[in-house]
Order: structure tokens, then C-alpha cells, then sequence
């Protein structure tokens, strides 16, 4: 076995190797890029080495610094984890070169899978069912299209060389055929410096169905039951569930032993993931082969009770598969859920920022958390905006269903918007719950999880206006103790007022309402009454620290309340509020934006302009595309206009809400 290994990662997947690692005795090497050098999986590590800045091109994806830092540190074996360089064979041919054992598939496997055409044409070798479609070396533009007009649309236009949704255009009609294929060949080249394209019928509502196996050096191969990955926005995954609901028990042998044929035709060893498209009458077609670990391996370990890192480990030191096929068993269901720092109602614009209050919920034998970061570290745009992993497991799916709406309940985040809110409605929809799912759940059921803000009722106002006033009167007893007269009135900090009772009038902005709220003090009490337009509460409460129990018409509960640079943020059984008080000045001149420009959505790099300077466009037209966090996003015209002046180049790298152009909208 292995003394010590270097992660050729960061994030969550690198803190993930590091725990196995330690476990099994062996010493860990991070590797870290300027903007990484106090991340988690940089402090977990037994030694650390940084390897540049932070784009990723000039540290992590950069094979030379890799090796150099595993001489370094004298690591005998490199761990790829997933993304990055773990499914390019140059990696795996320099550590054979170097005498360091990859801890994973041959450069050969790799290399033959990497490029979708070439496995395509393995697959129909080894007899696994494939989706109709061109893999062809020819691609020419108009071949292309002709061969999506001979398959017959709707059809998808995926990157050879692809992955996580990367290079990947569904094209609906043959009028949206050359920019979608324009754009998929950008984010390809992007991506994996590929232009490669393939051409493949688009299957309507399927499942995407994917098979774990591990195959050893001693020509042993298993695989470990299926998981559910058909949930996913921009062609990735948020959630996953093993094993697969709905699927029969003949159905899954089926597809193992498919697997199994995929794995054998390229000799492979090591852990990989076959995946599948299972349409309407339950067949299933070859999609892809991933030569690596995948995102959610965990509902696999969840619901067989092993360690696929420490098997991967094992495997590539030479090692037996522990189980063979009749030993393998699984039991329960799991479900994981990706906290992603994205805008769901946002078209999933992926967001930066710092997490200035981060809380998961507790980890047990039913919860589980995967993560890369702590309170108070950025999420900024140079890698992908995946916070966390929340992972469930219980006996049945009905009760592991339960375990990750009220795990969800108690994820909580500030500083930076997420997925969280989307992932509940997900886990509390009728359909998902009864196990009507495919891959286009979410555009299927966007009116009930898309764009309709979660409104505080007036319990939750309440408990905000009581805040609040809790917070005013903290700073004024912080001012007045600055007072030199002990019997002044102002001392006492109790909204004083002759002849009337202690009241406060607050106005505060709870999402996009506004409220006015009139708090009353009981002189001689600890108690309040916080008048609504519609409705008044007797309260009285206590905070400490971010808890705020409180009593609310003889009813106790307990709130989250964290503050932050735009205001406050409640946390309750009913989801995550973000509210803050108007100030006299809140609608001052200063505050309003320029309506002249359209801004930058998030940081990012600029791709290309699409139009020219002076040019009319009409509402919705494409003005610009800029890339942030391995994604591509277009800039639209707001309405009719023409475009003044572009403040940016091919190249800029953009900060958030920097004034991108000059729009006019008189002409």
C-alpha cells in the first residue's frame, strides 16, 4: 500500500480523498493555486504545495506543476479526484513516465472513452444498445447539419471530448441549428480544448441511469447496483438518488452486466461509472463511459455500506476487489442533493460572494455532508460554484425523502445566493416524490419551482419586526452608556415618549414587499405587542448568539437570524427569508441603478461581442457572451435600442456589476 498520495484536486473531492486516506494511514499532499492557499482541503492535508495562481489552466490543470509537486513531496501515487485533469490521459502517461502510480484507469482507457465518437464505436462492438446519432470524423458545418436533419429534430449537440454539461446544445428546429452548434463548440474548446462535435436524437422525458463498477488488475469486475441522476439543470445533476426508483431487479442486472461489457472492451481498471439513457419502455441506450470517480459516489457507499475511495486505492496498489458480484448487497436508499451557489430564478446565473454564515445540518448515520469550504471563505468565479454535497439515507424512499426536506430545512447559508430553496420544492414535489422523473423535470415543473418567491407570512414578520427591534434598542444602549447623565431619559433606551406608550414604528422590505410594523413595550414587562396591518401578536423572546426563541401568542420557537452587508437573513421551518430596515435615505438618488448600460451579472471573462457598435437590436437579441465558472452566458438586449459603446474585449476579466455597455434606448 501506498505511504503517501497527492490529490491532483481541491474542493470537497480533495478533502473527501484526504479522509479515506488518513483512515487507511497513508499521508496526504494538497496541491493549491494562489486564491486556495487557507482552503479546507489545503489545511486537512498532511502537507500542502502550491502550484500557481488561480485560473486553473495555470495550476491545477497544469500537468508539469502536478508531477513536480508529487516529486516534491515524495508521494508514490497521484489521486486525479473528478473534473480537472481526471480524465485526461496525459496525466496518467506522465506518472507512468515518472515511476508514480495513477490512481486510476490506464491512459489507454482514458483516451478511449474521452472522445464520445470513439466509445460509441467500442460500444456497438461490445453489443451495448446505442441512441441513434453521428460520431463521425467529418465536421464540417453543413454535414453536421445535414446529419441532424437525417436524424430528425429535436436533436442534441454534444462535445466529444465533453462532460458536466460542457459543449452540450439541445436544438429544438433546424433555424437554431448553426449558433447552437457556434456556442457548443466555443464552451468545448473552453472546456477541453476540443472542437469536436457529436450529432444524437434527443430522447424524450428518458431517466438517466448510470451503473458504479470497479475492475481490478486481476481481470475481476463488479458492478455496485444503479443510481437515479435524472434531475439536472444545464445538462448536470443537482440530485441523485441510489438505487434507482422504480427499476426492477432484471432491469439493473441488465444494465450491470452491460457495464461490465463496456469495462472489459477496454480492458479497464479501476472505478468508473457506465451511463444510460432509459426512455419511456424502459430501454436503455450507452451514453457515456466516465474513467474516474463520479460526484455522487456517496449514495453508492450510503446504500452498500463501502468506502469506493479506499477500493480505489486498494485496486491501483495492486490489490483484489474486496467483493465479488454475488457478495455485493445494498440496502435502503439514499439521496444526494448539490448545494450550488447559483440563481435559480435566474436562469441558474451562478453567483459570487463570501459565505459569511454558513451551518449544515449535524451529520449522523442518516446525514451526511461532502464539503470544500468553511464560514467566511469566497466563492469566486475561477471554479465551479458547488458548495456542498448533502447526502441521505434511510430504510425506504419515503423516509429518506423526509430526511433531506428537513436536512434542507436546516442547511443554512448567507452571504451568497443558492439552490437550496430549489432543492426543497424538488424534494416536496408530487412528482418527484412518486418517482415521475426524467431529465427534464425541472423545465417540466417550472411553475411550481421556478421564479415565485417564498412570501414570509405575518408570523415570520413578526418575528423580523421583533428583531429588529431588538437590534435598534441594542444600539441604543450601546450609545447611551456613552452618556454622562445616569437619569436621563434617553439612558433608559425604551423608546420613550411623554405621555404615551413605549412605541417604535419600523418599516421593513421582506424580499420584494415592503411593511410597516408598530412595536409596543410593556413598561414592567418582558413583553411586546407587534402590530401587522392585518394582524397583532403578544410576544416576548430572547437572543443569543444567531437564536432567537421566541414566545408568539402563547406558540415558542426558535429562529436563525444572521446579518450581513445587505441586510438580515431568518431561517425557519419555512425556508430562508431575506429582509432589512428602510432607512430614510434608502430611495436617494445614488441608490438608483443606470438605466443607460447593461452590467455584468456576475465576475467573469468576455467570450465575444456579437454586434457592432452603433447597431439596432431588438429586445431579447444576443449583444454579448461571457464565461464564469466553466459556463457560457449571454448578455440580451433589455428591449429595443441600438448598442453606444462596448466597455470591454474579447479577454477583459469583468467584475460583478461592472457597466458592460452603453445601451440607448431612444432610437
Amino acid at each position: 500500500m501506498f505511504n503517501k498520495i497527492l490529490i491532483a484536486n481541491r474542493g470537497e473531492i480533495a478533502c473527501r480523498v484526504i479522509r479515506t486516506a488518513t483512515s487507511m494511514g497513508i499521508k496526504s499532499v494538497a496541491v493549491y493555486s494562489e486564491i486556495d492557499a487557507d482552503a479546507l482541503h489545503v489545511q486537512m492535508a498532511d502537507e500542502a504545495i502550491q502550484i500557481g495562481p488561480a485560473p486553473a489552466k495555470d495550476s491545477y490543470l497544469d500537468i508539469g506543476k502536478v508531477i513536480q509537486a508529487a516529486k516534491l513531496s515524495g508521494a508514490n501515487a497521484i489521486h486525479p479526484g473528478y473534473g480537472f485533469l481526471s480524465e485526461n490521459p496525459a496525466l496518467a502517461e506522465a506518472c507512468e513516465q515518472n515511476h508514480i502510480t495513477f490512481i486510476g484507469p490506464s491512459a489507454e482507457a482514458i483516451q478511449k472513452m474521452g472522445s464520445k465518437s470513439a466509445a460509441k464505436q467500442i460500444m456497438a462492438t461490445a453489443e451495448v444498445p446505442l441512441i441513434p446519432g453521428y460520431h463521425g470524423e467529418n465536421q464540417d458545418d453543413s454535414l453536421l447539419k445535414q446529419q441532424a436533419s437525417d436524424i430528425g429534430y429535436p436533436i442534441l449537440l454534444k462535445a466529444a471530448a465533453g462532460g458536466g454539461g460542457k459543449g452540450m446544445r439541445l436544438v429544438s428546429e433546424e433555424a437554431e441549428f448553426e449558433p447552437a452548434l457556434a456556442a457548443a463548440i466555443r464552451e468545448s474548446m473552453s472546456a477541453f480544448n476540443d472542437d469536436k462535435m457529436l450529432v444524437e436524437k434527443y430522447l424524450i422525458e428518458p431517466r438517466h441511469i448510470e451503473i458504479q463498477i470497479f475492475c481490478d488488475q486481476k481481470d475481476n469486475a463488479v458492478y455496485l447496483s444503479d443510481r437515479d441522476c435524472s434531475v439536472q439543470r444545464r445538462h448536470q445533476k443537482i440530485l441523485e438518488e441510489a438505487p434507482a426508483p422504480g427499476i426492477s431487479a432484471a432491469l439493473r442486472k441488465q444494465m450491470g452486466e452491460a457495464a461490465i461489457r463496456c469495462a472489459r472492451a477496454i480492458n479497464y481498471v479501476g472505478a468508473g461509472t457506465v451511463e444510460f439513457l432509459l426512455d419511456r419502455k424502459n430501454d436503455y441506450y450507452f451514453m457515456e463511459m466516465n474513467t474516474r470517480l463520479q460526484v455522487e459516489h456517496p449514495v453508492t457507499e450510503m446504500i452498500t455500506g463501502l468506502d469506493l475511495v479506499e477500493w480505489q486505492l486498494r485496486i491501483a496498489a495492486g490489490e483484489p476487489l474486496p467483493l465479488s458480484q454475488k457478495d455485493v448487497s445494498h440496502y435502503g436508499h439514499a439521496i444526494e442533493a448539490r448545494i450550488y451557489a447559483e440563481d435559480p430564478d435566474n436562469n441558474f446565473l451562478p453567483q459570487t460572494g463570501t459565505l459569511t454564515y454558513l451551518s449544515p445540518p449535524p451529520a449522523n448515520a442518516h446525514v451526511r455532508v461532502d464539503t470544500g469550504v468553511m464560514q467566511g471563505d469566497t466563492v469566486d468565479v475561477f471554479y465551479d460554484p458547488m458548495i456542498a454535497k448533502l447526502i441521505v439515507w434511510d430504510e425506504d424512499r419515503s423516509r429518506a425523502l423526509q430526511r433531506l426536506g428537513n436536512a434542507l430545512t436546516d442547511y443554512h447559508i448567507s452571504g451568497i445566493t443558492t439552490n437550496i430553496g430549489l432543492l426543497h420544492k424538488i424534494a416536496e414535489h408530487s412528482a418527484f416524490r412518486s418517482g415521475q422523473i426524467n431529465t427534464g423535470f425541472i423545465d417540466q415543473h417550472q411553475n411550481d419551482l421556478l421564479a415565485q418567491e417564498v412570501r414570509a407570512d405575518q408570523t415570520l414578520n413578526c418575528v423580523m419586526a421583533f428583531y429588529m427591534t431588538q437590534e435598534l434598542q441594542r444600539m441604543s444602549f450601546e450609545q447611551a452608556a456613552e452618556s454622562e447623565d445616569p437619569h436621563s431619559p434617553w439612558k433608559q433606551s425604551r423608546n420613550w415618549r411623554l405621555n404615551e406608550a413605549y412605541c417604535q414604528q419600523l418599516q421593513l422590505a421582506v424580499g420584494s414587499e415592503q411593511i410597516t410594523v408598530e412595536v409596543e413595550f410593556r413598561p414592567g414587562s418582558e413583553n411586546y405587542t407587534v402590530r401587522l396591518p392585518a394582524q397583532s401578536f403578544e410576544v416576548s423572546g430572547t437572543l443569543r448568539d444567531q437564536t432567537l426563541t421566541m414566545t408568539i401568542n402563547g406558540n415558542r420557537s426558535k429562529y436563525i437570524i444572521v446579518r450581513d452587508l445587505s441586510g438580515h437573513t431568518l431561517f425557519s421551518s419555512g425556508g430562508r427569508h431575506h429582509f432589512h430596515l428602510i432607512e430614510p435615505d434608502y430611495d436617494s438618488e445614488d441608490s438608483l441603478a443606470d438605466s443607460g448600460g447593461l452590467n455584468a451579472p456576475m465576475n467573469g471573462i468576455i467570450v465575444s461581442l456579437l454586434v457592432k457598435t452603433g447597431e439596432k437590436v431588438d429586445k431579447g437579441d444576443a449583444l454579448m457572451v461571457m464565461e464564469a465558472m466553466k459556463m457560457e452566458h449571454t448578455i440580451r438586449a433589455p428591449s429595443a435600442g441600438s448598442v453606444n459603446r462596448f466597455n470591454c474585449s474579447p479577454g477583459d476579466r469583468v467584475d460583478g456589476n461592472t457597466k458592460l455597455i452603453d445601451f440607448d434606448t431612444s432610437c
